[in-house]
This record gives C-alpha cells, structure tokens and sequence, in this order.
C-alpha cells in the first residue's frame, strides 16, 4: 500500500511556511550558496497514542508532519529533548514476560526515523538493565555531554550493543549536511540533563562546564552552527545561552508547555509534552556570509491531523495490549469520567512538595471508597506518575496514567502521636516520593497536625485511608503494621472497590459529576 500525503489546511500553512523561497533555492543553490534545513522539535513525550480522547498528540500524526516536510525538503531532521521512556501506563503493563518500560516507544520512533536524542532526567526511572536494553533496541543517534554511566564507582559514557558491535553515547555529536557542490554544512550538537531524582547507576557532571566544554569542542572541529539538546529548567537554559553565547539553537525539554525565547543570539524553545503542539524550526544558512536565520513555528498536533499508516499500526498493536490489561479493571477505559473545571496539576515536582488539586481528589476518593466514609487519607507524592497537568475531559485511562500501580486501599487504626510522626516525616521529605498528598490532615496556624480540623491528640486512635505500598515501610519506615502504635489493618478483598486505588478514584469522580 502506498502511503499518499493528502494535506489538510494547516499543513499546507505549513508547508509554504517551510518551503518559502524552496523554490528559488533549488534553482539558485550554487549561486546564492543558501541552505535550508528544517528541525522538527519534540520533548517530554510519554504517550504514543492521542490523548484526551483522541483530541491532541499522537506520534502516527507527528510523523505524518514529518513526512509532509521531508517531502518538500529532503533535509528535514527530528530531534526528542528527553523524557521519553518513562513515566507510561503502557510502560507499567507485563507483556511477554516483563514489563514494558519504553520498549513500545523505541519502536515507534524507531518508524518515525528520528535524528537525535538526548536523555531526560525520567529515562533513569528505568533499572539500568531495562535502560540498557532501550538503548540496544534504538536505531536513532543519542548524545549527552554530562551523564555518566556509574559503574561500581568507576564512571565512563554510556554504551550501547548493536549490530556493529559496542557504540559509546557520545559527548558531541557532527551532523554534516552535503550541500550538493562538494560543500558540507557541519551542524554541531551537545547534550545536558538535569540531575533530578538521581540514580545510583548516574553520574551527573555539571551541566555547566559541560555545556562550555562541548560549544569549545565543536568549535575546534570547524562547525557552521551550534545546537544544543537540553532537558533542564528554563532558568538553566538561560544560563548556558548567557555562558556560551555562541550557541545557535537550544532544543529544550522538561517544562511541559511551550516557549519560545532569545537570549543574545540563542533561540531557546520548548514543545508541549505530549507532542499537543511541536515547534518546526526553519533554519537558513547562507554559506558565503556565514549568516544563520531561524524562523520558528508551532505546529497543533490534533484530531485534524493525518496519521503515518506505518507509525499507526504500531501504535495500535501497543493500544491492543493496553487496552487488553485495562479491560481486566473498566468496562470503558475511555469514557469521561469527571470534567476539570481547572487543570489538575499531576506533575511530578508538585506531587513530591505541595498539596495539587489532583492529589486532593484522588486521597478523597480514596477515603470515599468505604462505607462509611474515612476522614482522612495519606498516599505518596511518588506514586503520581502522569508528570502533566488533566484538562477538560478527564477518561478512565488518564487515571490509570496517574496511578499506573494498581494499590489496594487499607484502614488502618493507629495512635495520634505516629500518625504526626508519619506526616512530619513526609513534610521533612519535601521534593521526594515519600512527600505526602492528604485529604483531612493539614497544619493549622499554629504548625500543628490536624485532622479534619482539629488537633491531633497523641494518645487518641485515628482511622486513616493509606495505600498498600505506604503500609510496607518504603517511604516512610515507621509505618508499618508491625509497629505496635499501628493497632488495626483492614485489607480488601478482591471484589471491594478499595481493591484497587484506580478503579476507587474513578468512581468517587464519577459521583462528583453526577451530583
């Protein structure tokens, strides 16, 4: 089957964007010594399929794009600004064995045909086995100018095994356009991450020297432009625009919407996460004045977007393994469940250090899941994993995003004085998983615990809602049902709604939108 581009009426906008002035270059290539290249942008992208019900993102529709540019102009690259293996629902579900864990997202872009990567501070949530085996599996180029590999101690650049043998994740990284005439335009790329939630396998060197080492580098090698492929805070890319301002184009990653902004000669952008809206950049060099000019623009990926056929049947044979695992838990994983009138803030920094509206909703419904009701509940900022805001229509899936492990729901009786204990414990853990998202418990004015307003009394016994996985002691080692202040723990049975955290969220949601 021949897979033809019939283009909608945004790209075509696209297109004249993208190919203005193509046709004279073609003709005038040698003569105006001009070379055009388009940089297609995308970062943070966890999900493979469209979201909201299919109203946004969807990488068989940014590959169409791609296609629809690649067709025009030839040089057309695709760049992933990290964060891009984990954290997915998809990636959580068992298949042939064993956990996903990006596998389905190394094979999409794989089809996709992307350029280049670097890592993302979430592409570490991986065990260093299954991260390894990601990097096998990838057929596009990675770089990274400041992640090490923390092998007992001893620190080298990560490797990869593929069908030529071992390649080293290299530091830098050349992409030489030929020109057509003999010529070669040399586009050099450099890589940093930002050193959040650490693993033991990682070590990172300092961004900052890093990223002047590599501009340095690349310099000495005769490069004509500079990019930089960058998964760190927006402050922090102004940082090494300001250091180094001869970088070109930062390719930015880790806030999950949009910007576009310049620093002296930098252009520094970020997409939407998710591929909602991706920036096409289009740049111009003109060889003879070494002169660069960059036009940028952002491109919607929704519902009114083509998809590639190929990308598309891929994404379908992962949707069918999903779907399959969910069908096990709802009878309609996509139907709306609760309408946000505001976002639901599901990120991963906020989840781990402040009370969102999302975590508020999701420890009542838990404390809603039996009857009676229980008046307080606690649950682990870390066991949040969607690391993106819920708009609009929220579906059954998107809660699964949130909470891709499927926990039980316990009562459990303990003393006043442990449960302030616990919460202290999970306040002085602000910024880490064992931070803990409440309904019920909060500091009055005076910075003492209360519950349901009123202050904790040490010796009083509290009935408190808690998941399984905060009972074992992980995050919060004083909570366990072997501590002799823990005086009752009800468990679930399998047919309880409290059997399952999602399917118990799901339900209070649904009452919500009924009433």
């Amino acid at each position: 089957m021949v897979y033809k581009i019939k283009l909608s009426l945004y790209i075509i906008v696209l297109l004249l964007f993208v190919s203005c002035g193509q046709k004279q270059t073609a003709q005038n290539e040698a003569e105006s010594d001009l070379v055009t290249l388009n940089f297609v942008q995308l970062n943070d992208v966890y999900e493979i399929a469209p979201l909201g019900g299919g109203l946004y993102g969807g990488m068989a529709r940014v590959a169409h794009v791609v296609d629809s540019l690649r067709a025009i102009n030839p040089n057309t690259f695709l760049f992933m600004s990290g964060d891009f293996l984990n954290p997915s629902l998809l990636g959580n579900v068992t298949f042939q064995g064993e956990r996903i864990k990006g596998r389905q997202m190394i094979e999409v872009m794989n089809a996709m045909d992307f350029t280049m990567v670097t890592f993302g501070n979430h592409e570490f949530d991986l065990t260093y086995e299954a991260f390894a085996q990601r990097l096998n599996e990838s057929a596009f180029d990675w770089v990274n100018s400041n992640c090490y590999h923390n092998d007992s101690g001893v620190q080298h650049l990560f490797q990869r095994m593929s069908g030529q043998g071992v390649d080293t994740i290299p530091q830098t990284k050349i992409l030489t356009i030929n020109t057509g005439d003999g010529a070669a335009l040399k586009i050099g790329f450099f890589g940093v991450t930002i050193p959040s939630n650490p693993k033991p396998y990682v070590y990172y060197a300092d961004m900052y020297q890093q990223a002047t080492w590599a501009k340095n580098h690349l310099e000495n090698e005769g490069i004509d432009v500079l990019v930089g492929l960058t998964h760190v805070e927006i402050g922090m890319d102004f940082k090494i625009a300001e250091q180094n301002p001869s970088i070109d184009l930062i390719l930015g990653g880790h806030e999950h919407n949009h910007m576009l902004f310049q620093r002296g000669q930098t252009i520094i952008a970020k997409s939407d996460a998710n591929a909602k809206n991706i920036y096409v950049h289009q740049l111009q060099y003109q060889r003879a004045t070494k002169q660069l000019t960059i036009d940028s623009k952002l491109i919607p990926i929704n519902n009114h977007t083509q998809e590639n056929p190929h990308v598309a049947s891929i994404v379908r044979k992962w949707d069918k393994v999903l779907q399959q695992e969910l069908g096990t838990v709802l009878e309609d994983p996509n139907a709306i469940i609760y309408w946000a009138e505001e976002p639901l803030d599901g990120r991963d920094q906020q989840s781990r250090r402040e009370q969102t509206n999302l975590g508020q909703l999701i420890t009542q419904g838990m404390a809603e899941a039996f009857d009676p009701p229980l008046r307080a509940a606690i649950v682990n900022g870390g066991s949040m994993r969607l690391d993106d805001y819920l708009f609009d229509g929220v579906i059954g899936i998107d809660l699964f995003r949130v909470l891709p492990f499927g926990d039980g729901i316990l009562q459990v009786q303990l003393s006043g004085a442990l449960l302030k204990e616990v919460l202290s414990y999970g306040d002085s853990h602000m910024g880490e998983g064992a931070y803990l998202q409440r309904f019920g418990l909060a500091k009055d004015v005076l910075g003492q615990w209360t519950y349901q307003g009123t202050p904790i009394q040490d010796a009083q016994k509290y009935w408190v809602a808690t998941s399984e996985y905060l009972l074992r002691g992980y995050d919060i080692p004083v909570l366990t049902p072997e501590h002799p202040e823990v005086y009752q723990v009800l468990r679930p049975k399998t047919e309880d709604l409290s059997a399952d955290i999602r399917k118990a969220v799901i339900h209070y949601l649904n009452s919500l939108s009924h009433d």
